[in-house]
């Protein structure tokens, strides 16, 4: 099968997702094309794997060029030339609406392809409540030919913000244990805490919602009663603000802002606790790939997070903002050596299931269900 995937390439879950996806299909037999503005983060060469540029043309009568028509565009070119047999586009906007637009257009020219939407979360619980897009959002949803969703949460939100008229799968998030896993990394681990601290760590794209602040404040009144350092990977727009914190806080030495890391696993293997206080999570894939190490997660109990972080077992679970509650519980576990060690057991069990082998079969049987259907379809109809 001739697949193409559409997503966007940053360090965030959802490209993320999609290009680990798309990785592990191509290792599998399929062929798959990546359409994209860039080479996803993430992506590695395999030869059955193929990636597609979106260019955007500027003109002066274009204040903001249309991306979503080159996307388009540049997806009808892809399907014609190498036969692709489905779309899978991740995040509704733009891509579903893109897809749908070039599903159209190839209709126009006596071809035709399905394609499935797989809902991340900010596209529904963000980007798509604002009114300017909600009316597009809804529509694409319906129109695709299947639709998915990371977490049972993020499908009840869909259903509850919008009108839609068609079944949602849940098909979480997925983790690759080969990669993802506990390493000896200790010369490491001696470098940034030389005098035996623990480590803590906080992942994200430093949006927002991901509450930055509050790590950086969890991590100050854990500091205060056990020697530690913070680990902060990523980088975004709330950065400056953390930054500026820690040093109002006095504890800027013992923070590193690491910004994005490949690695990222490494960094995993030497820490002892994970934060993650998010307002709204969909699913938690940082968190996810954290306890697939064997760290033990600290987090709200925001959307899809209890999904996956059961509380008082690999990890613990707090409402958003109580900063308090959440530095309670990372105290109480760095203090008990034989419980972090439970929980850091618990955390991966856990982690191990959902980890590929689990999971990208779900989308196998999804992707021939809807070939299937789409081909029964035109026979009907011919």
């Amino acid at each position: 099968m001739k697949i193409g995937i559409v997503c966007y390439p940053t360090f965030g879950g959802s490209g993320v997702l999609a290009t680990e996806l798309g990785m592990t299909l191509s290792q599998k037999g399929y062929e798959v094309h990546f359409i994209t503005y860039q080479q996803p983060v993430r992506l590695n060469f395999d030869p059955n794997i193929y990636y597609h540029e979106v260019s955007v043309p500027t003109y002066p009568l274009f204040e903001y060029p249309p991306y979503e028509s080159a996307l388009a565009s540049t997806m009808v070119n892809v399907i014609i030339n190498n036969k692709l047999d489905l779309l899978h586009v991740h995040y509704a906007l733009p891509h579903a609406s893109a897809a749908y637009l070039a599903r159209e257009i190839l209709k126009k020219q006596g071809l035709d392809i399905p394609f499935i939407t797989t809902l991340h979360g900010t596209d529904i619980t963000l980007v798509g409540r604002d009114p300017m897009y909600s009316p597009v959002v809804a529509f694409s949803i319906n129109e695709s030919d299947a639709v998915t969703a990371v977490s049972n949460s993020l499908r009840d939100e869909t259903y509850k913000t919008f009108s839609i008229e068609r079944d949602i799968q849940v098909i979480p998030n997925f983790v690759d244990i080969q990669r993802f896993y506990k390493s000896n990394k200790e010369h490491f681990k001696q470098m940034l805490a030389p005098k035996g601290e623990r480590i803590l760590m906080h992942v994200s794209n430093f949006r927002k919602v991901k509450r930055i602040e509050d790590v950086v404040r969890i991590f100050s009144k854990v500091r205060d009663v056990i020697p530690s350092k913070l680990l902060m990977i990523g980088d975004g727009p709330e950065r400056q603000k953390a930054e500026e914190m820690a040093r109002s806080l006095c504890i800027y030495n013992d923070v590193r802002f690491l910004g994005k890391q490949e690695e990222v696993d490494e960094i995993f293997s030497i820490s002892d606790l994970f934060l993650l206080p998010s307002e709204t999570e969909s699913f938690g894939l940082s968190a996810l790939e954290a306890m697939a190490c064997g760290v033990p997660v600290i987090s709200t109990n925001a959307g899809g997070l209890p999904e996956i972080n059961i509380h008082g077992k690999t990890g613990y679970l707090s409402n958003v903002g109580d900063v308090d509650d959440m530095a309670k519980h990372a105290i109480a576990l760095l203090k008990d050596e034989i419980l972090l060690n439970q929980f850091k057991k618990n955390a991966l069990e856990q982690a191990k299931r959902f980890e590929t082998a689990n999971i990208i079969p779900m989308y196998e049987e999804l992707y021939k269900e809807v070939v299937a259907n789409y081909k029964a379809k035109k026979e009907i109809i011919a």
